[in-house]
């Protein structure tokens, strides 16, 4: 399942947020708070591209048959890689999150179409006749993998700007 991914180290970002907002450097706080969107930006862009390059095969096809244009307007894994978006806050649950903007998606896509596809199978119908379904597959497993391979990167580098910030604060 395609899940948003969060970067918490809810006790010490809980405690710097309390710090700076005593400290009330709103310099600080919007430093702080771009260091970790730029900590997030690699996850982001890999998954774009992950997406972007996700090989999707379909079953051969049967004598007779033949292909034509998409019904749709944008390719699904374009869509699905141009809403990948990024949010960092430094209040309340402080932290940076990973996640796909539902609103930015085309209306037939989906979050379960993208989770079966996280599943590495998708089922829709051919060229938009409900009567005709196709079978796809393809790498399962590509949020969750990509996700993965970056969190221990992005949780070294928020430390170390916890840890900054809190040395400034000192």
């Amino acid at each position: 399942m395609v899940r948003d991914i969060r970067v918490l180290g809810t006790g010490q970002l809980l405690d710097l947020q309390r710090q700076l907002r005593r400290a009330g450097n709103e310099n600080l706080r919007r430093s702080m708070q771009r260091r970790v969107r730029r900590a997030a930006e690699p996850l982001r862009s890999d998954l774009q591209n992950v997406i972007r390059n996700l090989p999707i095969t379909s079953q051969a096809r049967k004598a007779g048959n033949r292909g034509g244009p998409s019904p749709t307007t944008r390719p699904l894994r374009a869509s699905i890689a141009a809403a990948v978006r990024i949010s960092v806050r430094t209040t309340g649950r402080p932290g940076a999150r990973v996640w796909l903007d539902r609103s930015l998606l085309p209306p037939d896509i989906t979050m379960g179409m993208i989770n079966r596809l996280e599943e590495g199978r998708l089922r829709h119908p051919t060229f938009g006749n409900r009567s005709r379904w196709v079978q796809q597959t393809t790498t399962p497993l590509w949020w969750a993998t990509t996700v993965r391979a970056h969190t221990p990167r992005m949780t070294r580098e928020v430390e170390r700007i916890v840890d900054d910030v809190r040395r400034y604060l000192e």
